[in-house]
Order: C-alpha cells, then structure tokens, then sequence
C-alpha cells in the first residue's frame, strides 16, 4: 500500500456507522475530493521547493501560494483513475485502522 503525504480528518465521521466494507468505500469516496487536492499540494510544494534550489528561490511567498493551491486543483479534476482508486484504497484503509 502506498503512504500518501497527507492528513485525513476523521472529526465529522461516526465510525459507528461503518461497518461493512461498502460503509468503508462510501466513506472514503466522500472523502476522496478533499484527499486528492491534499495530495496534489503535497506535490506542488515538493517541486516548488525543488525548483527554488536551482532557480536560487526566486520566487515569493504569493507565487508560492498560488503555484501550490493551483496544483492541488489541477490534481484534483485531473488524477488519473489508478491514481484516484489508490488514494481511496488508502483511505479506506486509515477509516479501518482508525476504527481499530
């Protein structure tokens, strides 16, 4: 299973409810949106940081920001089916651990 860099919030969710593996899946399809943008910033802010370091971090906070939240968007529509059914195996898999 793949480690994905982000933070679920699990506060709203009664783990009461979830019981079967469909309670899972449901759960963490609702959960899937909020999940991939988190990812995708995850991402923008790794390549940002990366790209600083060569460009002799040129770039400001503003630029920053926007590169980061324009990514974690552009991840979200875009992820790829794969990419989307790993994130939710993921997730489904933090409900039960959590649960536990």
């Amino acid at each position: 299973m793949i480690n994905f860099p982000i933070e679920i919030d699990f506060e709203h969710i009664n783990f009461s409810e979830l019981e079967t593996e469909e309670d899972f899946r449901a759960e963490a399809k609702k959960l899937l949106p909020a999940a991939l943008f988190q990812f995708g910033e995850a991402v923008a802010l790794q390549t940002w940081e990366e790209m600083q370091q060569k460009l002799s971090g040129k770039g400001s906070q503003n630029e920053k920001r926007r590169f980061i939240q324009e990514t974690g968007r552009n991840y979200q529509r875009k992820a790829s089916n794969r990419e989307r059914q790993q994130l939710e195996d993921y997730i489904v898999e933090q409900l039960q651990q959590y649960k536990r």
